[in-house]
């Protein structure tokens, strides 16, 4: 399914199979929700997102474990491959060989061989990558920003667009062009205005669209149509995420929707955007193969539930269901719930109000909420 749109003059990117950029049509991508090392799962649910229309397919490698799973997955999916980069770069010698594209957050390098310089590091990735046929993806996410970018610029969107461009350059200098980019953050409002912002200086480069921790249906699909409605109708975009908090065996609704906002936009369907200023703004990561209880997704429904009676309190909830963007997106939260495998950590801003089992963190948000709007409504 391809639709024509007015693009940017970026160039072509090949991923395996598929292209990215260069005038080739808007990609649609998703990711396993699966555990990696379960090669029998995740290779199922790559094949099957595959299958709904991914062109790309990406996994998260958080261990040896992971890594020593994806020969396997590799042999038996057919689906072009992206392997997510955590915090250890220097795993990339281990998945390359199986994959088609590497994504690699920034801000994971920072704390990492922290004597060694930054661009090294990248150095080392995209030595790695061009010595395996891969391409890359410089990942910039809100949550999750380098530490010298957020120090040095008061402004976040700032931090993430240099942060961006100076990875780019880096690359760039190591001779790697075989790249794109995205900087995502849980505001559409923010994701317009990065990619406007680095696609203004390096309009060569592809971009990755997406919403991150965009929540639950339908309220992160108007979030992310927000963002896709402003960006694509400028050129700006050459493949998308939709990132859903769902269960596993539903992901591949993110592909669907991201194949519905893209034919209702170049039909000229569009919804009114509306402002997401003052009111209950309740945001959660997309269910993936990071999240370490499942629950996370019944608790998130929980959640939107019980703060609906707060809907006109201006208040941001964050519900992350891993320990990789979970706590920089809580910390910008006004209350957040950081998951982990059996307890839940119950935060308000970056102050831990404690940590507490699946069933009984509701009543603990329930009386920070009340607190909140008691403190508001005294203002």
């Amino acid at each position: 399914m391809s639709f024509e749109f007015a693009r940017n003059p970026t160039r072509a990117v090949k991923v395996g199979r598929a292209t990215i950029g260069g005038g080739a049509p808007i990609l649609v991508q998703s990711m396993c929700a699966t555990r990696t090392r379960d090669v029998e799962a995740t290779a199922a649910q790559a094949e099957a997102l595959a299958k709904a229309g991914a062109g790309l397919v990406r996994i998260a490698v958080d261990n040896q474990a992971d890594a020593d799973a994806l020969a396997e997955i590799r042999r038996r999916v057919q689906a072009n491959l992206v392997v997510d980069l955590q915090e250890n770069y220097r795993i990339v010698t281990k998945v390359a060989p199986y994959v088609d594209k590497v994504r690699y957050n920034p801000g994971h390098l920072h704390h990492v061989e922290r004597s060694k310089p930054v661009e090294d590091k990248v150095r080392f990735i995209a030595e790695v990558a061009g010595e395996n046929d891969c391409a890359l993806r410089i990942g910039v996410n809100c949550g999750s920003v380098d530490p010298a970018y957020r120090e040095k610029y008061a402004d976040d969107v700032e931090a993430m667009v240099r942060c961006a461009l100076d990875h780019a350059a880096m690359l760039d200098r190591a001779g790697f062009t075989r790249y794109v980019v995205s900087l995502k953050d849980s505001d559409p409002r923010k994701v317009v205005e990065a990619n406007r912002k680095f696609a203004a200086e390096r309009p060569d480069v592809p971009l990755h669209l997406g919403v991150t921790e965009a929540g639950m249906p339908p309220e992160g699909i108007v979030k992310t149509r927000i963002a896709f409605e402003q960006l694509i109708p400028q050129g700006i975009g050459d493949t998308i995420r939709v990132s859903l908090t769902l269960p596993k065996d539903r992901k591949a609704e993110e592909v669907a929707v991201g194949f519905q906002i893209l034919e209702d936009i170049a039909r000229g369907r569009f919804l009114s955007a509306p402002d997401l200023g003052p009111g209950l703004n309740i945001i959660s990561c997309p269910s993936c193969s990071r999240v370490e209880n499942e629950a996370f997704v019944e608790l998130a429904e929980k959640v939107r539930e019980l703060a609906r009676q707060w809907k006109h309190l201006d208040v941001t909830i964050a519900v992350m269901g891993c320990r990789v963007n979970g706590p920089g997106e809580t910390d910008q939260a006004d209350l957040g719930l950081w998951c982990g495998p059996s307890t839940v950590n119950l935060k308000r801003r970056d102050v831990l109000v404690g940590s507490f089992r699946y069933d009984e963190v509701l009543v603990k948000l329930k009386a920070e909420l009340e607190a909140l709007a008691a403190s508001r409504s005294r203002l």
